[in-house]
């Protein structure tokens, strides 16, 4: 996915001179040459985020077009503030890039997780959140935003489906359709929504962008009006949209996610996601017993 993004990007920049890229030495080596090539443009400011921030939205405001890269829990938390008051107070464009995904890093510790990413940016008002789920579906959503004059954040990570389903920005991809539940797949866990739902009569709906919301295909594809969201980031997300879409009416809705506490467990990625059931078993089990129910 990073060297979509890398390829993208640099294309970008030597198209347009009005684009700068600002970098926060984490993953700036991927840019050595763009670097070179366009000092003036190409910069790798530092471990300085939240400074960062400001003087993006400065060059935004001079007409520049600005593309942040950096490590999630630097650019999602450390810089909030700025993001909320430089950027979406001030409705100006940029694009914002992170690595690390919910706990990529898993053995650099808590520091460098941040499962709450899109539940913290999506509590301000004119953010966008895209969270491709394939390098295609990241090089085609940066293509699809770069020039719409919003403040759009993407959540990159290293752990990719291999279902290449074609994404279109704003909108949910309707992967299956069925009669007895609909399961929300986010970002990269469609491979094993789709393995665990195989044989279930059940509607399977993708989502890459989380802000805004498409809650037309939800409420124009809910079957039975029971769901349950599997999303590799904070349980309850997008909870907030789910029960938006379908105020006043009875709906049932289970989460399958990281928990809302503080990760202090050992081990690789693959094993955080067994600890937290974020596994086929576990998503098997719970349509199984909801279509039951």
């Amino acid at each position: 996915m990073r060297k979509a993004m890398f390829h993208t990007i640099s294309e970008f920049v030597r198209k347009d001179e009005r684009i700068i890229v600002m970098l926060a030495d984490i993953g700036a080596a991927g840019f050595k040459d763009l670097m070179q090539e366009y000092p003036e443009r190409v910069l790798n400011i530092g471990v300085f985020e939240d400074g960062m921030i400001s003087v993006a939205a400065g060059c935004a405001i001079k007409g520049m077009i600005p593309v942040v890269y950096g490590i999630t829990p630097y650019i999602a938390e450390r810089a909030l503030e700025q993001l909320k008051i430089d950027f979406a107070y001030q409705n100006l464009g940029a694009t914002f890039i992170s690595t690390g995904a919910a706990y990529d890093f898993s053995k650099l510790g808590y520091s460098h997780y941040c499962p709450e990413d899109a539940a913290i940016l999506k509590q301000i008002p004119g953010i966008e959140f895209i969270a491709p789920g394939t390098p295609e579906q990241m090089e085609s959503l940066l293509r699809q935003t770069f020039y719409n004059g919003h403040p759009t954040f993407f959540r990159m990570s290293d752990y990719i489906n291999q279902n290449n389903t074609t994404v279109q920005y704003g909108k949910a991809e309707v992967v299956k359709t069925g009669k007895k539940a609909t399961v929300i797949s986010v970002s990269t866990m469609l491979d094993i929504v789709m393995t665990a739902c195989e044989d279930f009569d059940v509607t399977i709906l993708y989502y890459t962008t989380l802000s805004p919301f498409d809650t037309e295909a939800l409420v124009n594809y809910s079957a039975a009006n029971k769901f349950l969201i599997c999303e590799p980031q904070q349980e309850g997300t997008i909870t907030y949209d789910v029960v938006k879409a379908f105020e006043g009416k009875p709906i049932s809705i289970e989460h399958i996610g990281i928990p809302r506490e503080i990760i202090r467990s050992y081990g690789t990625k693959d094993e955080k996601d067994i600890f937290f059931g974020m596994i086929f078993e576990n998503i098997r089990n719970r349509i199984e017993l909801m279509i039951e129910s």
